[in-house]
């Protein structure tokens, strides 16, 4: 589901990924966003009690994990013109 997000420079964007059928302490959810024109970009992941962030996104990005209402959160502060992109988020597959 795409959902428009119109933010100032500078602001912080926070968007929430659910997810059905599982909780995300068990499972890593990775972040990725796709500016217009670009490729896949890689940002993080959070989960299992870890997480890891891009080096792009040190100190200005933030993951949150609510398991009793399954919902992963991203916080992206001091936002700049280059993070105009669609955000997505994903579940890690088990082997």
């Amino acid at each position: 589901i795409l959902i428009p997000v119109q933010k100032k420079l500078g602001e912080t964007l926070s968007l929430s990924c659910k997810g059905s059928g599982y909780t995300f302490i068990s499972y890593n959810t990775h972040w990725t966003r796709q500016p217009a024109g670009k490729t896949l970009e890689w940002m993080g992941y959070s989960g299992l009690g870890l997480g890891n962030h891009a080096k792009t996104f040190e100190g200005c990005m933030e993951t949150t994990e609510d398991n009793s209402n399954s919902m992963m959160t991203l916080e992206l502060s001091g936002l700049r013109a280059e993070d105009s992109a669609v955000y997505y988020c994903a579940q890690e597959t088990q082997w």
